[in-house]
């Protein structure tokens, strides 16, 4: 499989979340994994401060990407350790 792969055929990245990823660099699957879930989150809350992003759409979604997983399937455990890093 292919590890540049588009951001939209990611699982769980839409149009919307690889626009703001597109915003920040993060333009392929090779970018995301350079960045990382953790990383991504951070660029994109610096680029909007005053915005709340859920976790499951950004955090969550990222790492689930990375996984090819739905982001509800990453399990608590890595969950609780990715909230953990953005803080």
């Amino acid at each position: 499989m292919s590890r540049n792969r588009n951001l939209t055929e990611l699982k769980n990245i839409g149009r919307k979340i690889a626009g703001r990823l597109n915003e920040v660099g993060i333009f392929s699957e090779d970018d995301l994994r350079r960045v990382g879930a953790v990383g991504a989150h951070r660029l994109i809350k610096e680029r909007y401060p005053g915005e709340t992003l859920p976790v499951c759409y950004y955090l969550y979604a990222f790492e689930g990407a990375l996984l090819d997983r739905h982001w509800d399937a990453i399990g608590e455990e890595r969950k609780t350790q990715l909230r953990a890093r953005i803080r």
